[in-house]
């Protein structure tokens, strides 16, 4: 196991891997030199030295990238906070399986491998409302399940979930971690109506209630108010960081697995990436605590990784033109435009 103890993790997120910077300085010094005005890319340049960054080249490319998606069931859904049953979860991951699914499609497209992580869906985590969502032994194996789907063989890593309700916890753990009011950070996720809605808020109200006392740190808020998939994301993200894989995040609950993190050590979101904005209220806001500008406005808010993939291809062809353009001396031209 990747974090074999508490203290595992916690040691990990206080020690974050840097980027290497001659290759960043090397990346930009090409820039420069590109048959193009300075600056004329906007952020595809931005993406082509970050990748450089974090591939410790100057010429960064992407030839083995994966798409992790992680499934896990809650307990809290018993409040009816959700449009649809527990029981979509499992569904919704055989059809990934099946290859029917969105991001099936957009990972083909985006040129993603595609991995799926079921989590214990027989087993829901405990209603959080009344107890930790997870013991220390379940949060740390869901920590290392996200941990083990990272290998050091990636250029890319984009990761999605699939849980009936989560963007109930995703609320929960924003709210945890950032403050404000619960509405700040409810939505209506699947589609559910104001009473629905009224209900998703007070339902974290009582769990922000019932652990208010209890400690909150990193790994504390993700066991007390997450959910297996949410946690997963977030040991994910964290071994990417130890390898030095950069992260495409995708909508408002992938993200909000990286609040708690970044709380503790706000620089965890140096490798990391915002695929998009999703049209869940509360993403805009959360993205904006973490300091990450999406590449795409969408109006997209399902789920599963679907918008990060739809990035990968922008993130394509910012690497693309930055190997493959010629420089001022290659194409003759004289002076610089």
């Amino acid at each position: 196991m990747t974090f074999a103890s508490i203290a595992d993790f916690r040691a990990a997120l206080a020690d974050l891997r840097a980027p290497d910077q001659d290759a960043i300085a090397a990346a930009r010094a090409r820039q420069a030199e590109l048959t193009k005005p300075a600056g004329s890319l906007g952020r595809l340049e931005d993406i082509a030295v970050f990748f450089a960054g974090w591939h410790g080249n100057a010429r960064p490319k992407i030839e083995r990238a994966r798409t992790a998606i992680f499934a896990g069931n809650h307990g809290f859904t018993v409040h009816a906070v959700s449009a649809f049953p527990p029981s979509v979860t499992v569904q919704m991951v055989a059809n990934f399986q099946a290859g029917g699914a969105a991001i099936n499609a957009l990972s083909g497209a985006a040129g993603l491998e595609l991995q799926v992580t079921a989590l214990d869906l027989d087993t829901p985590t405990a209603d959080f409302t009344i107890a930790p969502a997870l013991s220390e032994a379940e949060c740390l194996a869901a920590l290392n399940a996200g941990a083990a789907a990272v290998t050091d063989d990636l250029d890319l890593l984009t990761v999605g979930e699939m849980g009936i309700g989560n963007s109930t916890a995703a609320a929960a753990l924003c709210l945890r971690s950032y403050g404000g009011a619960a509405a700040d950070w409810i939505g209506p996720g699947t589609g559910i109506d104001a009473e629905g809605i009224a209900r998703k808020t007070a339902v974290v109200e009582r769990a922000l209630a019932f652990h208010a006392d209890a400690p909150a740190d990193a790994f504390e808020t993700l066991r007390r108010v997450g959910g297996r998939e949410i946690v997963a994301i977030a040991g994910a993200v964290l071994r990417a960081r130890q390898l030095g894989v950069p992260v495409v995040l995708d909508g408002f609950i992938s993200s909000s697995a990286i609040a708690p993190l970044a709380v503790d050590n706000v620089d965890i979101t140096a490798h990391c990436i915002a695929g998009h904005v999703s049209a869940e209220p509360g993403h805009a806001r959360l993205l904006a605590r973490l300091g990450l500008e999406p590449l795409l406005a969408l109006g997209m808010r399902l789920g599963e990784g679907s918008g990060a993939a739809v990035a990968v291809n922008v993130i394509r062809s910012a690497l693309a033109a930055h190997d493959q353009m010629a420089t001022f001396a290659e194409a003759q031209v004289s002076g610089q435009l």
